[in-house]
């Protein structure tokens, strides 16, 4: 008997709860192209929701780390919810992410142009399908530095595309592949020569040309998310990895923070704390990365705020447990061989507990039963993933985070169909189990 017919049933047509959630992950995916934009769209949400922003620079007191509050680091953002008397003894409880996507990322020069017409030069950022990005339009999106100090999002509307080899003049390519360069074959075409890229970004960042020394700026899909399938079943958007989750976590936390505590089932209750890195796809060695040294710069200001030491922070760390929510890849019906045999996870069956014995994932015996807790608590159906031997898996945030903060640490998250593609797919269902499943795991 097959893993598929032994399957008990398909999952349901998504609620009006699940679809309303999966259109405002498409509105937030829409207004994060990129990891400066989510992060700010994340500060945007928060603030709304009554959380206060800090300044890394600013000192901080127990006043000042108590109730609701976020800090940003370039593209990337932590927030916290602090419960009424919360002190030195508070074990965290965090749910991570990343806001960075695979992309074709602007050089510093961009100009380029052949045969009369004007192109952006860009570089791989990650590890995109290139053939996605193809015969698409795409968006610019990111940061510009100016010559004040200061700095400035900028967001276009479709102006790129990258145009594919007709097949007549590549009779082999539906037989042979699409073999893509990534220098010679992935240039945009912005327009007719000579279109000057940076007076463009100009324009739509309202500044002048001349205030341009520094961009941060990378290509994104201009499509707008939409649901698809016979009733709506599916949701298609570019970057669900891994805005799924920082979406997720968000919205998880306002939630948290908007409701009453449970009583907490042994010693104080938790400190509910999100974490959005930015790099995950290019190693998080970065200021802003996993790797770098944000998280724990606020765990140690907001512990010692509250009146704790090293040893007693020391101690709480230990108690503490982190959540790395990132995507991944559910069996694919094309393709059934690169999945394992027996464990395959499915869309629409809700979060995935991610497991490698490479430890490329941080899940253990203790987290997996963590998290089952939690899903059982939020009624949240659960699953399992992990790699086919032959397919080594990728890494997330997870083990990076453990590594460096000692906590225990279980990766998860939902499940997609291409994955790295400049437009992906998960299930309608999806989004809003996980995020329920975040806010039983804060809670704690």
């Amino acid at each position: 008997m097959t893993p598929a017919s032994r399957r008990p049933s398909s999952p349901a047509s998504p609620s009006p709860r699940a679809r309303a959630h999966a259109l405002d992950l498409g509105a937030f995916v829409t207004a994060s192209p990129s990891s400066f934009h989510a992060a700010r769209e994340a500060a945007r949400r928060l603030e709304a929701a009554g959380f206060t922003e800090l300044h890394e620079t600013a000192a901080w007191d127990a006043a000042e780390v108590s109730g609701d509050r976020f800090v940003l680091r370039d593209g990337s953002l932590i927030a916290w919810s602090a419960p009424e008397g919360a002190d030195l003894a508070s074990p965290f409880r965090i749910v991570g992410s990343h806001t960075d996507s695979p992309a074709l990322k602007l050089k510093p020069n961009p100009q380029l142009g052949a045969e009369e017409l004007s192109q952006v030069g860009v570089e791989v950022y990650g590890g995109p399908l290139l053939n996605s990005w193809l015969d698409r339009e795409l968006r610019m999106a990111g940061q510009l530095a100016l010559t004040d100090g200061t700095t400035v999002l900028v967001d276009t509307p479709g102006l790129l595309r990258v145009p594919q080899l007709a097949v007549h003049l590549d009779r082999a390519v539906n037989k042979d592949g699409l073999q893509l360069d990534p220098q010679r074959h992935m240039q945009p075409i912005i327009g007719f020569a000579p279109a000057d890229v940076l007076e463009i970004l100009a324009h739509h960042a309202g500044v002048a040309r001349g205030q341009i020394v520094g961009l941060d700026v990378v290509t994104v899909d201009a499509q707008e998310p939409a649901l698809f399938g016979a009733d709506g079943e599916f949701l298609a958007s570019g970057r669900l990895d891994n805005l799924s989750s920082v979406h997720a976590e968000v919205e998880a936390l306002i939630e948290v923070a908007a409701g009453p505590r449970p009583p907490a089932m042994a010693g104080p209750s938790p400190i509910a704390l999100m974490v959005a890195n930015d790099h995950e796809e290019v190693g998080s060695a970065t200021r802003s990365g996993a790797a770098g040294p944000f998280l724990e710069d606020v765990l140690v200001r907001v512990h010692s705020a509250l009146g704790g030491d090293e040893a007693s922070r020391r101690r709480v760390l230990a108690s503490s447990l982190v959540l790395s929510a990132d995507a991944g890849h559910a069996a694919h019906p094309n393709y059934p061989e690169r999945h394992d045999p027996v464990t395959r996870p499915r869309l629409g069956e809700g979060p995935m507990l991610k497991i490698n014995a490479q430890q490329r994932y941080a899940t253990d015996a203790v987290g997996i039963a963590a998290f089952a807790a939690a899903c059982e608590r939020a009624g949240v159906p659960h699953q399992h993933f992990v790699s086919h031997n032959a397919m080594p898996c990728g890494s997330t945030i997870g083990p990076i985070t453990a590594t460096r903060l000692g906590m225990t640490t279980i990766d998860v998250g939902i499940a997609l169909l291409s994955m790295h593609s400049a437009r992906e797919m998960c299930a309608t269902a999806d989004p809003l189990l996980l995020q329920q499943a975040c806010v039983s795991f804060l809670h704690g």
